[in-house]
């Protein structure tokens, strides 16, 4: 099983869709990487040769921020945010949507389940 940045990647996929697996490396970035790497998109990644492997490794490190650190960057923005107290801030610290959807209705993935509130039953 080849690793690339600390990601194991699926062998009998293609390089194109295998590279993303690795977090922070989508469709396009994944053709980028490939085209620097002077390696076919279609090649599966079980016929790399580890020289190509080397490549697309070297290529990820040098250019591209993934996994921990773009986790960590990225946490490290929302906490910025709910620490100078903006409005986008409030909005992750009480888990609501950020991005100005409308929250009447729907927003149930950043909500959470809806908690009924019923009136009581009959005594």
């Amino acid at each position: 099983m080849a690793r690339i940045a600390g990601v194991d990647i699926p062998m009998n996929k293609r390089a194109h869709v295998a590279l993303t697996y690795v977090y922070g490396i989508g469709p396009t970035t994944s053709g980028r990487i490939l085209q620097q790497a002077n390696v076919a998109p279609e090649t599966r990644i079980k016929d790399l040769t580890d020289d190509e492997l080397t490549r697309i490794r070297s290529i990820i490190e040098k250019d591209h921020q993934v996994e921990g650190d773009l986790r960590r960057t990225n946490n490290m923005n929302m906490k910025r945010l709910m620490d100078i107290g903006c409005y986008r801030g409030l909005r992750h610290r009480r888990g609501l949507p950020v991005r100005g959807q409308r929250t009447h209705t729907n927003a149930r993935t950043r909500k959470g389940p809806r908690k009924t509130v019923g009136a009581k039953g009959k005594k």
